[in-house]
């Protein structure tokens, strides 16, 4: 009997990523730059680890706005109504 050549299909590695914090994918992401900086591994694992570094930066600028979505400030209108707005950062 043959083997179904069809691979089996892996967890898609952003479902990982989405597990983290956005403590822990800075922390994982800032340790790829360094290896991808000092030259570290092979150009495969450099393919590869370049890769998890661009999940890893998409999941903490989603992040970044969702707490940013949530931070809000409350504004009292001209003629008294009280509303809530994005809080401006500088």
């Amino acid at each position: 009997m043959a083997k179904d050549p069809t691979p089996t299909p892996t967890p898609p590695a952003d479902a990982d990523v989405a597990r983290l914090s956005f403590e822990e994918a800075l922390a994982e992401l800032e340790k790829i730059v360094r290896q991808l900086e000092g030259g570290q591994g092979g150009l495969e694992q450099a393919i590869d680890a370049y890769q998890r570094g661009v999940l890893l930066k998409r999941h903490c600028e989603r992040k970044l706005a969702e707490a940013q979505a949530k931070i809000e400030q409350i504004a009292i209108g001209p003629d008294g109504t009280v509303t809530a707005e994005p809080m401006k950062l500088a």
